[in-house]
């Protein structure tokens, strides 16, 4: 996927084009919300430059980039009159079911590397990259 990743520490806010390439991607929107999809990044932006992700706001326990993501889902749900998900509706909706996945992936490859096969790309993978 091409695209930039916004994430907040003890520095504030940073979007990254790059440096992510091993990250996880979990779809948070219906392909057949278009109208959502095109205001998503603008909504983001301002999202980031709030107040709340200033840099000594930062805690690691309770005001992290896991509260930056959940508080901007929950922003775009309530613009679409939705319920706020909790932290463990979140994680167990959205979170769990793709660490699931890539941990089974993961495990597999283990397996295949660890028999001596070798995983190459196939060559229609590799004339989009």
């Amino acid at each position: 996927f091409a695209g930039v990743v916004y994430n907040y520490d003890q520095e504030g806010v940073h979007r990254a084009g790059s440096g992510w390439e091993q990250s996880i991607s979990i779809p948070l929107v219906q392909p057949d919300m278009w109208e959502l999809l095109q205001h998503w990044d603008n909504l983001l932006e301002e999202f980031s430059l709030e107040e709340a992700w200033l840099p000594h706001r930062y805690e690691e326990e309770q005001h992290n980039c896991f509260t930056f993501a959940l508080s901007f889902v929950n922003r775009v749900r309530q613009g679409r009159g939705r319920q706020p998900l909790s932290k463990a509706q979140f994680t167990q909706s959205f979170l769990l079911p793709r660490t699931t996945e890539a941990s089974r992936y993961l495990t597999l490859h283990q397996l295949l590397a660890d028999r001596e096969f070798y995983i190459v790309p196939c060559a229609e993978q590799e004339q989009h990259s």
